[in-house]
């Protein structure tokens, strides 16, 4: 195999790290808290723990430049932003700008998924608009 993760354990490691990201929105409690909260329950056969950790770590510590990225894609401020669909906004805008071993379509699929079950009912369409405005600013040629 010449991937060393599973998607699946790609996919729950989204899963993670959106919530994490969600709760720290929510609640303001110090990253390392929230982070090792959500370490302490996962099972590392099921769940790509390290990449958990760099989406977690890379969306909070460079939220001012994820969230610039986002702007021209939005028509609101983010705080007036569902808290859901901001954190899926927030972790895939990261994926699409730091992570381009990964292709755009999938990291736009992952953030519709995600949207579907944890977002609003039409939540995934509205996800689905801005994801493709900022894959189209972010990687042009892709």
């Amino acid at each position: 195999m010449e991937q060393n993760f599973k998607p699946a354990a790609r996919r729950k490691a989204r899963e993670y790290a959106m919530q994490a990201i969600y709760q720290w929105q929510m609640t303001g409690n110090a990253l390392n808290e929230i982070e090792a909260q959500y370490l302490a329950t996962m099972n590392s056969k099921k769940v790509d723990i390290v990449y958990f950790q760099e989406l977690f770590n890379g969306v909070l510590t460079s939220l001012h430049d994820i969230d610039e990225v986002v702007a021209p894609a939005i028509d609101r401020e983010m705080e007036g932003i569902d808290p859901v669909e901001r954190a899926i906004i927030r972790l895939s805008a990261f994926e699409l700008r730091n992570r381009i071993d990964i292709p755009r379509r999938v990291v736009i699929n992952e953030g519709i998924e995600l949207a579907k079950t944890f977002g609003a009912t039409d939540g995934h369409k509205f996800i689905n608009g801005v994801l493709d405005k900022i894959s189209k600013a972010l990687r042009p040629h892709e």
